[in-house]
């Protein structure tokens, strides 16, 4: 069902990867323009393939199990984004010397969480299916 709260997990995260990754920069060089996700094609690609994954989780609400495996999928998507930050940060030469690190580096953080606290849900609603199907 669509009015569910893993629904809304599912949006917010949805939201924080497809859309405040154009907003909130990932960091910012002293001597140079701020470094958003748009300018890198791997990390666009990551965050949008992460929104779209929430928003077909969203579409499979008759099925919770490929609700509950999306969810997964989605959080080990932005494990990687995250390990991708970095090693930017880490190991590229100058990446990290003059670099003030941006909000745009726990969007992935962020959208770990929520996709958690959504497979908690889903995972309950399945717990309770079962527990009405046992009645039966």
């Amino acid at each position: 069902m669509l009015q569910r709260i893993q629904t809304l997990y599912l949006i917010i995260s949805a939201g924080c990867a497809g859309g405040l990754h154009f907003l909130f920069p990932l960091w910012s060089p002293t001597s140079g323009p701020a470094f958003y996700a748009q300018d890198d094609t791997l990390y666009l690609i990551l965050f949008l393939s992460s929104a779209v994954l929430s928003l077909i989780a969203i579409t499979k609400f008759k099925t919770r199990q490929t609700q509950f495996v999306l969810g997964r999928l989605n959080i080990i998507l932005n494990i990687i984004l995250l390990g991708l930050f970095v090693y930017r940060l880490l190991n590229l030469p100058g990446a990290s010397q003059d670099a003030e690190k941006g909000i745009g580096l726990f969007l992935p953080i962020i959208s770990i969480v929520l996709l958690a606290l959504a497979n908690k849900a889903i995972k309950k609603d399945e717990a309770l299916v079962k527990s009405v199907d046992r009645l039966r």
